[in-house]
């Protein structure tokens, strides 16, 4: 059978192992970690969200973020410390300003595509990870965000996303433990949450049973091409081995450019900082006083997600400090504080903190497909959009892989063309 490795255990690289599978290719995945999704998917903000599919490259967000430069607590936070890959990428990030509609466009077509995806792999698997269909609800307090995102719904809905305004009343209808004063908010009905770490388990649990070698604490030391195919080189404690496969696919997150660029690729994610509390709702009036719909403040850049009945997750800002995981104290305070305000009657005492690099390109869109060797592929780069786009790029992914490299001895059954999933669909929607 053609043999295929995958670096990294996040939601995209365990998505990718299962597409691959579905296929007939023989997959080994490893990871550095001990078990899988225990990094920048281990405790994200949980919002399968084709309505934030809107790209952050716009004038106003370069200058929004200048004025945060001097705003304590603001969302955005960036070291100023000279880094040529950080100054360097922020270039490439006005130069994708351009593109701003048409990326805004393509993610969120993505998105309504790979939400389906994700929720037939559940199915499938039977895979419980506290999903919560109730849609979300973009939250403004401010006039010009409320205004700006009627123009952010146009593009959302030329690709086909049914996502509608609604009144400070209607809002509350929807979400009656909302407080607070408001301008006026956006529902998207479709979109729903989930927790990210119990999917990918339960999924990287789906692919062991179906075959695939997962090989966790192994540490990749080199990576090199071949005529003949790549050679990895890796060790588990004192074990080190050295080791033939038919093709690689680098799902390494913030890791990619390094791996990328031994390949002879240049893969150019820059890993920009998430924080995230979740709050545990131990008691009985806390569990009523949170919210079960997912919401989004736009100003703040804040998410949240209801994980049960026992935990409300509170994620956001952005921070550009290289890749320091370091869990700051100013970083997490306005993620308290947030909570306290729209929701007051949640008691914030037992709150646990956490921080991921979200593995971003500078035009906001994932890397996805070949590189220039044969062999040589990647599924990187989905910055804060890696739960809501995994299970499409795995498709896409796999989908690029098959046709360079058609799989050799494929089982019977488990192929693409009975799955439930619109082939031709997600096909057309691949970029270059």
């Amino acid at each position: 059978m053609t043999r295929i490795a995958v670096i990294g255990a996040g939601i995209t690289g365990v998505s990718t192992v299962s597409s691959l599978l579905d296929r007939g290719y023989e997959v080994t995945l490893f990871d550095r970690n001990r078990y899988p999704a225990m990094q920048t998917s281990f405790a994200n903000g949980g919002q399968l969200s084709a309505s934030n599919a809107e790209t952050w490259n716009r004038w106003s967000t370069v200058f929004k973020g200048i004025k945060w430069l001097t705003t304590k607590g603001a969302p955005l936070l960036v070291n100023p410390k000279p880094s040529w890959h950080k100054y360097s990428w922020m270039a490439e990030f006005l130069r994708a300003i351009p593109r701003y509609k048409a990326n805004t466009t393509e993610t969120a077509r993505l998105a309504i595509l790979s939400r389906e995806l994700l929720k037939e792999k559940a199915a499938r698997f039977g895979i419980d990870f506290d999903c919560e269909q109730r849609g979300i609800l973009h939250i403004y307090t401010d006039r010009d965000e409320f205004e700006h995102a009627g123009a952010v719904n146009k593009l959302l809905t030329g690709a086909g996303l049914d996502r509608r305004a609604v009144t400070p009343e209607e809002m509350r209808a929807i979400e009656p433990a909302l407080s607070g004063e408001f301008e006026g908010g956006y529902y998207t009905e479709s979109d729903f949450t989930g927790d990210i770490h119990r999917y990918t388990c339960g999924l990287a649990d789906a692919c062991r049973d179906a075959g695939a070698d997962l090989r966790f604490e192994a540490d990749i030391r080199q990576v090199h091409w071949h005529d003949d195919g790549v050679i990895i080189d890796w060790a588990r404690g004192e074990q080190a081995e050295h080791e033939r496969f038919d093709g690689v696919v680098v799902c390494a997150g913030v890791e990619s450019r390094k791996l990328a660029g031994a390949l002879g690729d240049r893969v150019n994610v820059y890993p920009v900082k998430g924080y995230s509390i979740t709050v545990d709702l131990d008691d009985a009036a806390s569990q009523a006083a949170a919210p079960w719909v997912s919401l989004l403040d736009d100003e703040a850049k804040v998410v949240t997600s209801r994980l049960g009945a026992k935990r409300f997750r509170i994620a956001g800002t952005a921070e550009f400090n290289g890749t320091n995981l370091d869990i700051r104290a100013d970083r997490i305070t306005p993620l308290v504080r947030w909570c306290e305000r729209f929701f007051p009657g949640v008691r914030t005492e037992q709150v646990t903190p956490w921080a991921g690099l979200r593995p971003m390109m500078p035009d906001m869109m994932p890397r996805v497909g070949a590189g220039k060797r044969p062999g040589v592929f990647y599924n990187t780069g989905h910055g804060h959009l890696g739960w809501t786009l995994s299970a499409v790029t795995a498709e896409l992914l796999a989908d690029a892989v098959a046709q360079q490299m058609p799989a050799i001895g494929a089982r019977a059954g488990g192929s693409v063309a009975d799955a439930s999933w619109p082939a031709r669909d997600v096909a057309d929607l691949a970029h270059s």
